[in-house]
């Protein structure tokens, strides 16, 4: 199978976004606000889109947060969502980013910590579901 990874527009994210991240809600409420700002990344396994991404780039402060970020439940553990949040974080550095934030589900944080994030002392809850805000400093090119 061939892995592709490009941008893709808002709209693209959501119902995957709903599919994996709240199935029980109505697919409005996977939808940002400012979706339109963001750059969405979307990974392909042949046609078949399997992981999503949305950064959010505040120019001002050379920072940007990710959010969004899902794989569908059957590819999950193949290193797939591993391969596009690496690819993002590139993306990000090459914009000339100094940091980079999200917030994670407290039980993901493991995971984000694998690629250098590090959990920050705020936490917050949204629809029953525990979260921490964890951030990155992106190297100086």
């Amino acid at each position: 199978m061939e892995i592709k990874i490009r941008t893709i527009e808002a709209g693209e994210t959501w119902p995957l976004r709903q599919k994996v991240m709240w199935p029980d809600r109505e697919i409005s409420y996977v939808k940002l606000p400012n979706d339109e700002q963001g750059i969405h990344f979307g990974l392909f396994l042949d046609t078949q889109l399997t992981s999503v991404v949305s950064l959010f780039v505040d120019p001002r402060e050379k920072s940007a947060q990710f959010r969004k970020f899902a794989t569908l439940h059957s590819y999950q553990g193949r290193g797939l969502g591993s391969k596009l949040l690496k690819y993002m974080l590139d993306q990000a550095e090459n914009m000339g980013i100094s940091i980079i934030w999200c917030n994670a589900r407290t039980n993901k944080s493991g995971f984000y910590q694998k690629f250098g994030f590090q959990t920050t002392h705020k936490h917050f809850e949204k629809g029953g579901i525990s979260y921490v805000i964890m951030q990155k400093k992106v190297p100086v090119r």
